[in-house]
């Protein structure tokens, strides 16, 4: 049983990263199953840090990304929106190149705050960052006339 609120396909997905943030790092979404959602991003020198691996920031924003797009999705879009709340990642192993995939599965979906797990891995699938994205759900607010 789908964890979503509506029928999605990755292709279905690629908008929801256009425009900001992850676009401009290039986070892309690539996979949703029944209870997960995946996105991945190419490790480049315009994502290092000063030592040549990728920025801690840019795994945090890889996660918070994938978390915060899969939270969205758990809701209806016309009642409800989630913002992140907290955030908590561990840096497990240096990248330098090639791609790091991320995804996000809920440890709690409730009508006020969920909870999401996002495991980062490189293409050998060594994990190389663990996070717990904990999300707000609250009522979109009418719009004024």
């Amino acid at each position: 049983m789908s964890i979503w609120f509506a029928d999605l396909t990755p292709a279905s997905l690629g908008h929801l990263t256009r425009g900001g943030f992850a676009e401009r790092i290039g986070i892309q979404l690539t996979d949703i199953g029944p209870d997960y959602l995946r996105a991945s991003l190419e490790v480049t020198p315009e994502v290092h840090q000063p030592y040549g691996v990728l920025h801690g920031g840019v795994s945090a924003a890889l996660a918070e990304t994938v978390g915060s797009v899969a939270a969205n999705l758990c809701v209806d879009p016309e009642r409800f929106l989630c913002l992140g709340q907290e955030l908590n990642a561990n840096h497990l192993r240096p990248v330098s190149s090639g791609r790091v995939t991320a995804t996000a599965r809920p440890f709690h979906i409730g009508h006020r705050s969920q909870v999401w797990g996002i495991e980062i891995r490189d293409e050998r699938e060594r994990l190389t960052c663990v996070s717990r994205l904990t999300m707000a759900v609250v009522p979109r607010r009418a719009s004024a006339p």
